[in-house]
C-alpha cells in the first residue's frame, strides 16, 4: 500500500471513530484522549492528521449537513407536484426520515444547531448556511401557492416556517414521548398531527362560526 493511501486510510479510520463518539456523546463529553482510547488511535497519529477536538467536530457536522443536504434535494423534486400544505407536511418530514436511517447522525445534527459551542457558532452558521437556503428556497416557494391569511405576508408564513422547521423535532419528541408512543409509524403520525396544529393553530378566532 503507498504512503498515501495508509494516509487516507488512517484520516479516514479518525474520522469515523469521531464520527461515532460525537453521534453517540455530543459535543462536550468527547475529548481526544477518551476518542484514542476508546478506537485504539495512537495519540502521535490522531495529532498528526488532526489539530484539535473541534476541528473534528466541525468536519462531522460538515459531513452530516452535506449529506442531509443532498437528501433533501433529492426528495423536494417530487414534492414541488404535490399541494402546498402536502408538499410542506412532506418536506417536515423529510429529516426525521434521513435520521431514522442513519440515527448516529442525529445527535452531531442536534448539537450543532440546538447546542453549539459558543466559539464554533459561527463556523457551524456558515456550514448550516447551504441547508438554510435551500430550506428557504422551498417554503418561499410553498408559501407563494398557499392561501394566506389577509392579515399575513409570505415573507412573515416563510420566516415562521424555516424556525418550526429548525426546531420542530425537539418539540415533537417531546409531544409523542407524552402519549407514550415509540413504533415509527405512530410516530411520524403524531408528527403530523403537531404540524397541524402548527400551521393551523388550536384557537377558534372570534367572529367565525360556532364560536360562543
Amino acid at each position: 500500500m503507498k504512503q498515501q493511501e495508509r494516509q487516507e486510510r488512517s484520516r479516514r479510520e479518525i474520522f469515523q471513530a469521531a464520527m461515532e463518539e460525537f453521534g453517540a456523546h455530543g459535543y462536550d463529553k468527547v475529548s481526544m484522549e477518551n476518542l484514542c482510547t476508546r478506537h485504539g488511535i495512537s495519540k502521535g497519529m490522531m495529532y498528526h492528521y488532526y489539530s484539535n477536538k473541534d476541528e473534528l467536530f466541525l468536519l462531522c457536522v460538515q459531513d452530516v449537513f452535506q449529506n442531509l443536504k443532498a437528501q433533501i434535494e433529492q426528495e423536494i423534486v417530487q414534492l414541488e407536484q404535490q399541494s402546498p400544505l402536502a408538499a410542506i407536511r412532506e418536506f417536515f418530514l423529510l429529516r426525521e426520515r434521513y435520521f431514522q436511517q442513519n440515527p448516529e447522525r442525529e445527535r452531531i445534527f442536534e448539537t450543532a444547531l440546538l447546542h453549539p459551542p459558543r466559539h464554533l457558532m459561527g463556523q457551524i452558521g456558515a456550514l448550516h448556511a447551504p441547508i438554510r437556503d435551500l430550506n428557504k428556497r422551498f417554503i418561499a416557494h410553498a408559501v407563494s401557492r398557499m392561501p394566506l391569511r389577509p392579515s399575513l405576508t409570505p415573507e412573515e408564513v416563510t420566516r415562521y416556517l424555516e424556525c418550526m422547521n429548525t426546531y420542530f423535532w425537539p418539540v415533537a419528541v417531546q409531544y409523542r414521548a407524552a402519549s407514550g408512543v415509540s413504533d415509527v409509524h405512530s410516530m411520524f403520525r403524531m408528527a403530523g398531527e403537531l404540524l397541524d396544529l402548527a400551521l393551523f393553530g388550536v384557537v377558534q378566532q372570534p367572529g367565525k362560526e360556532g364560536t360562543a
